[in-house]
């Protein structure tokens, strides 16, 4: 009698252990985002005109885990980017209280299923001068090099590290006072075939076909043909 009382107690036990990972294994989570607000936005060094920037809080399961500036991206119906920006103390040594201002930030990757959020590694990513275009799990950009004198066509796909491609475009760099995104207008996707195109201000434009990790260059007739 007492074996089976043990049996009968183990088996509760293990049914209940079961069942609360199960539970905690399938919980879905509520990911959503706030209402727009309107914050100004000093963009660059030594900038005394603020800009107008419209954030809203990135809420999962009642709290606030990030801000978000701008739509999301959706990758997958598990999976969504969206443009990160947070606050930043500007006070000096000397000044009494902190001194609060909002930054622009790079991506963040959104996985509803986990409710995980992780920064995107993008290459050579300026937060100032680099606009981002989406298309799948590929992000084209104009990047900046770190002394800011070179600019780079660079397409990143969420699941490597490495670029998936990195071409100089121009050596004339960012010129000092430049406008925020002005590395180069955003790059222009097509499908079937997978192809981006980067036209950097006064430059010649360039198209890339996309495959996989692969990247080829497009010429002219190519385009032409793959535009009918």
């Amino acid at each position: 009698m007492r074996i089976r009382q043990i049996v009968t107690v183990f088996l509760l036990v293990s049914t209940v252990l079961l069942t609360s990972a199960a539970g905690a294994a399938s919980r879905v989570h509520v990911i959503g985002f706030g209402r727009g607000t309107s914050v100004q936005w000093f963009a660059g060094s030594g900038t005394d005109k603020p800009t107008t920037l419209k954030i809203r809080a990135l809420v999962i399961d009642g709290h606030v885990k990030e801000y978000a500036i701008g739509a999301p991206h959706e990758v997958t119906e598990r999976l969504f980017v969206v443009r990160r920006v947070f606050r930043m103390n500007d006070s000096l040594p000397q000044d009494p209280a902190p001194r609060w201002q909002w930054e622009r930030g790079g991506w963040l990757l959104v996985d509803r299923q986990t409710g995980h959020v992780s920064p995107v590694n993008l290459p050579e990513f300026d937060i100032l001068y680099s606009a981002a275009s989406w298309y799948r799990d590929y992000v084209a950009y104009c990047g900046v090099s770190d002394d800011g004198k070179k600019t780079f066509a660079m397409v990143a796909q969420i699941s490597r590290r490495k670029a998936v491609l990195r071409k100089q475009l121009s050596d004339d760099g960012i010129v000092d006072g430049a406008a925020p995104d002005s590395a180069c207008p955003p790059p222009v996707w097509q499908r079937s075939p997978v192809r981006v195109s980067f036209a950097p201000g006064g430059g010649t434009k360039e198209t890339f076909a996309i495959r996989g990790h692969v990247v080829d260059l497009v010429n002219d007739s190519e385009e032409d043909e793959g535009s009918k």
